[in-house]
């Protein structure tokens, strides 16, 4: 992927400032992804911290489009200035190709950490935002989950191995295949969100179904329990009558867990990842762009706000204690 490319306008919007403000610290025609961290920098303009979350982006069902949503997230993360890596989890590089990589061309994966017990800093690699950082995946990735078999604490090795590299990122995103195996089972042992995109239509209702079995399984067997579910309603279609009804359904069975932003049918998904590019870079003035903006803020707000309720909660156990 090339350096990311922004009009003084685009630049002042990604770091929330006055077009003024933007350049009076650095006046360019074009500002790059460096040169937006640059002014953070300079004028000590960051976000909100998160706590160093871990989040996966999963549904066991199909062509729910998790990849450009996961990949478009990490993006939209970074751009606001968070500390962002991008975890390929699925053998085929669905997200390395999204930011503009082949997997093929990486000699190592995450299999070499999991399996083989190479560092974590051994497969991280850089993206043209500079805080941006991607574990690429390519077909080597198809063996983890039969190496992964007659390991001790197997369902553990991706949250151990994570340890070493956890305190520099703000959220790590993890991008799954649609299937369940040991792969998976370490993604979710390892996130503290789990985001689940759906289609509205009834076939997403299986999918969601064994999910959150699973996620239930994990609470009674393992004791790990997620901070926060999020399903996330993709390629919707308001013109279509059974879009509207399997909406209506989604809120019914899962009102607490369904975000209010719904990310609509947009084709610049397809050119972005056709361009190995997030939705950002090929139009940031796109519906899915602008959906997947109103999705993180929602995101970020709902996590504000529970770590504001558990601040108020330790701080009255404190008091009464």
């Amino acid at each position: 992927m090339d350096a990311p490319s922004y009009s003084a306008k685009e630049a002042a919007e990604v770091l929330g400032l006055p077009l003024r403000t933007l350049q009076s610290a650095l006046k360019l025609d074009k500002y790059s992804g460096v040169d937006l961290w640059a002014v953070r920098h300079t004028l000590q303009k960051f976000p909100s911290p998160l706590g160093h979350r871990r989040q996966l982006f999963l549904n066991f069902k199909g062509g729910t489009g998790k990849t450009a949503l996961s990949t478009s997230y990490a993006w939209r993360m970074a751009e606001l200035g968070y500390h962002v890596l991008l975890v390929d989890l699925d053998s085929q590089g669905h997200a390395t190709k999204c930011l503009g990589f082949e997997g093929e061309d990486f000699e190592k994966t995450l299999l070499n950490v999991l399996v083989r017990k190479a560092p974590m800093d051994e497969v991280i690699q850089h993206s043209p935002m500079p805080n941006l950082d991607f574990v690429p995946s390519n077909l080597t990735m198809s063996t983890v989950d039969l190496a992964l078999m007659p390991m001790s604490a197997r369902e553990f090795k991706l949250k151990n191995a994570l340890k070493d590299v956890g305190q520099r990122y703000d959220a790590i995103v993890f991008d799954a295949p649609p299937s369940f195996g040991l792969l998976n089972l370490n993604a979710l042992m390892a996130a503290d969100d789990l985001f689940v995109p759906v289609l509205a239509d009834f076939l997403s209702f299986h999918g969601l179904k064994l999910l959150f079995e699973t996620v239930q399984s994990l609470e009674e067997d393992l004791a790990h329990v997620l901070d926060h579910v999020f399903i996330i309603v993709n390629a919707f279609n308001q013109s279509f009558k059974l879009a509207k009804e399997a909406l209506d359904a989604l809120k019914t069975h899962y009102p607490e867990y369904m975000l209010t932003a719904m990310v609509r049918q947009c084709t610049k998904f397809a050119q972005a990842s056709s361009e190995g590019v997030p939705v950002f870079l090929a139009d940031r003035d796109s519906k899915g762009a602008t959906d997947i903006d109103a999705m993180v803020k929602e995101v970020l707000a709902r996590i504000e706000a529970a770590q504001g309720r558990t601040t108020t909660t330790a701080r009255d156990e404190k008091k009464a204690g």
